[in-house]
């Protein structure tokens, strides 16, 4: 059985007026320890789909099974990276990464030590008494990252986690997230606007069409790009060709739509 298994989804929102559906029949498997994008144009349900996954929000049809289990009985099994990086301003930079271990009960001397530890592997050593503001952007997402890994989750949900950095860090950011989670073992599925980054960090690529979601083609990388670093898939000869062809038809959605 597949790691991550998402069957028949269906989403509806409900208001007194009316009814919008935004999903209709996803189904998708994720295997351990790959990395999956979920690409589209506004409106096609990323983040809808990706709170359905986390069990954030529950389908109007369909289910989600992690492990063969329903996801529902795995909240503590799944961590977040989003956009912003929602550390506590009037805490330290070690107490920010500690905090998911404290509420789970989870925080001993050797969890603080091994989370410790991976602040200094990501970059970040001697930043641990320093506020968040302190830091620079870059900076915040990394202990972000360390924040949510301090727990073991088994699956991680990154949305849009680089939109809100300058490029050059962007693309840092992108080849540190991949060697840690590949360091790690983890499973990830990452929802972005951003076609380059999903093919540079994905092994698959799910294109979402809109009105409602449908999953209308996956993609799946090279072995080339898949071995590669993000910043190295860029650099390589077929990145352009994937880009285009996924561009193409990201195009063709975007005039239906219209």
């Amino acid at each position: 059985m597949s790691f991550l298994q998402v069957q028949n989804i269906h989403h509806t929102y409900f208001t007194k007026a009316s009814a919008t559906t935004a999903l209709s029949d996803i189904s998708l498997t994720v295997e351990e320890g790959e990395f999956v994008s979920l690409l589209g144009p506004s409106g096609c349900g990323k983040t809808t789909l990706l709170s359905i996954i986390s069990s954030l929000l529950k389908p109007t049809e369909g289910t989600v099974l992690l492990e063969n289990k329903p996801v529902t009985t795995a909240k503590n099994q799944i961590g977040y990276m989003l956009q912003q990086d929602y550390l506590f301003p009037w805490k330290t930079i070690e107490e920010n990464i500690l905090i998911g271990l404290k509420l789970s009960r989870q925080l001993t001397p050797k969890t603080k030590a091994a989370t410790l530890n991976l602040l200094n592997q990501i970059g970040l050593s001697e930043v641990e008494k320093q506020l968040p503001r302190q830091l620079s952007g870059g900076m915040r997402q990394r202990v972000a990252l360390v924040r949510t890994l301090a727990t073991e989750p088994k699956l991680l949900m990154l949305d849009e986690p680089f939109s809100a950095l300058d490029y050059q860090t962007k693309l840092k950011l992108e080849d540190l997230v991949s060697k840690i989670l590949t360091d790690f073992g983890k499973t990830a599925i990452l929802v972005t606007h951003d076609i380059g980054e999903a093919i540079a960090m994905s092994d698959r690529v799910f294109l979402l069409s809109p009105s409602p979601g449908r999953i209308y083609k996956t993609f799946t990388m090279p072995e080339e790009l898949r071995k590669a670093s993000p910043f190295e898939a860029r650099n390589h000869e077929l990145f352009q060709s994937i880009f285009q062809t996924i561009w193409k038809e990201l195009e063709s959605l975007e005039s239906e739509k219209e």
